[in-house]
């Protein structure tokens, strides 16, 4: 059985048909693989107008920048009288590759696959008669949405650029930011249909060999039909998929992305996604802001604890006023006993389904905020909040120190780096109050000791999921691993990234 219950047996093969296309190369091969393709185009040129002498060039409309085309093939093939002086067909490929027409690059290609997945990628292709091979050039389109803020991670020190949907513009970014030649980047496909260009980038000299090649074979072994969404990737790659927190890092922010880098992590660029990952991802690196290090070290120190204890009352704070009203009301000071019982005279449900209602409607109104279009979205959650929140405490629905306990918890949890961290630590919330209605705070430890366990059981790419909080492999953590030392003292790397250089500085 399967981890959700499926008999694997049951499910049938995938199988992969090498070569993908068994037609020989010719144009007339290429009108059948692409029949029915109202954007598949071919044409016939005459070199230098010899009637005699005719090439065709192939290409797919919208992928193919035109004047390039125009310009760069069918110019000179018209125009070179060279070409039309050669004798044969094997002295005009010659002259071509060679370099008569005015293109950076010339790829020859024997397969219908690759002059296939060429033609796809923005390639036109030029076929010769009675030849079983063609030339294919780069003309494709540069045509993507330009560089801009990143929306999602705010900037107050720092550059302002962010990924795109277009791989070499990413990796262009990340060259401008890390000039080093030791900067490595890996190609792989993952997607047998979609056919996804995927990178590997690391840092030569500095990166663990080891990690890179665990990257490498874990996007190798990537069997799917099409990666398009980033948990094609990333639920993939990843140790660990019974688990709610994040395993690898991912930003929208070049200098974010290099960083990590520099600091021995290996990145992964995907084509078509505006974001970069980076592995391995532990707890410790996603309660840090990129901005941490931008800000002065006793200002980032502070908000490094403020985050902590935000963690801890978005955790545990509904569960722990659960405990108390119910089974310890000796914890709680007379007055504010008096004044919780005076509010709750009216209101007919047990403490514990205030809780779960009031954190079930928080999450309702955050998705629907997400939802709806960015110009109504923020209004709706507020005023939806505002309306919820005071009607249910005017109809005796919940006490007002409920909607107080769920309303800081909430915002607590909105102190996080990474939403993907605040998500998981929202599930966990759930989980806590109830321990806590069944066995008060004994059970609200014993939430928190399953928690732990959790996180202790998880590593991501070899490394403990509870870095820096618990050492690796019986060695200590260098520095702090809440407060934030002043740059310059912070002489090594990680050591749990295995890093073949730890020396970051003078």
């Amino acid at each position: 059985m399967g981890f959700f219950g499926r008999d694997e047996a049951r499910i049938p093969p995938h199988p992969r048909k090498e070569p993908r296309i068994s037609l020989p190369l010719s144009l007339e091969s290429l009108e059948q693989v692409f029949a029915d393709c109202v954007d598949f185009s071919h044409r016939e040129v005459a070199l230098a107008g010899d009637e005699e002498k005719k090439l065709t060039l192939c290409y797919i409309g919208g992928m193919v920048k035109m004047e390039r085309v125009s310009d760069y093939v069918l110019r000179p093939l018209a125009q070179d009288s060279a070409l039309a002086a050669c004798p044969d067909m094997d002295a005009v490929m010659a002259q071509i590759k060679a370099g008569a027409l005015y293109n950076l690059g010339v790829d020859e290609r024997d397969t219908m696959d690759t002059a296939a997945a060429d033609l796809v990628n923005g390639n036109c292709l030029l076929l010769f008669p009675g030849k079983s091979t063609v030339l294919s050039f780069n003309v494709g389109t540069e045509e993507k949405r330009s560089v801009s803020d990143p929306e999602n991670e705010t900037v107050l020190k720092g550059s302002r650029d962010s990924f795109v949907e277009s791989l070499r513009t990413n990796t262009s970014l990340v060259r401008r930011h890390l000039k080093a030649p030791e900067l490595k980047i890996r190609e792989q496909i993952v997607g047998r249909q979609s056919l996804t260009t995927v990178d590997i980038l690391w840092m030569e000299g500095i990166t663990d060999p080891e990690l890179v090649r665990q990257v490498e074979e874990r996007l190798a072994a990537i069997d799917i039909d099409a990666a398009l969404s980033t948990g094609n990737i990333e639920e993939y790659i990843v140790d660990c998929t019974g688990t709610a927190f994040p395993l690898v890092q991912y930003t929208e922010r070049p200098d974010k992305f290099c960083a990590g880098l520099a600091e021995g992590r290996v990145g992964v660029l995907i084509d078509g996604l505006p974001l970069g990952y980076l592995a391995p991802g532990v707890l410790g690196d996603f309660l840090r802001a990129s901005q941490d290090k931008s800000n002065n070290w006793m200002l980032s120190s502070v908000l490094l604890v403020l985050r902590g204890i935000c963690l801890l009352l978005t955790l545990t704070l509904p569960g722990f006023y659960v405990a108390m009203v119910t089974f310890h009301q000796e914890m709680i000071p007379t007055r504010l006993a008096l004044s919780i019982i005076a509010a709750k005279q009216d209101v007919p449900f047990i403490s514990v389904f205030e809780v779960l209602i009031l954190l079930l409607a928080f999450e309702i109104l955050q998705e629907a905020g997400l939802r709806l279009p960015q110009s109504i979205g923020q209004t709706v959650s507020i005023i939806g909040g505002l309306v919820v929140g005071t009607a249910a405490v005017e109809a005796k629905i919940v006490s007002p120190a409920v909607l107080i306990v769920v309303s800081v918890a909430g915002i607590a949890g909105y102190t996080m780096p990474s939403q993907e961290l605040a998500g998981a630590l929202r599930i966990w919330r759930f989980v806590l109050a109830v321990f806590s209605s069944v066995a008060g705070l004994f059970g609200l430890v014993m939430g928190a000791a399953a928690l732990v366990i959790h996180l202790a059981g998880i590593e991501s790419f070899g490394v403990s999921y509870l870095t820096p909080f618990a050492a690796n492999d019986g060695k200590q953590v260098e520095g702090h691993a809440v407060l934030r030392q002043p740059l310059p003292r912070v002489k090594l790397r990680p050591d749990a990234l295995k890093t073949r250089n730890r020396r970051n500085q003078g």
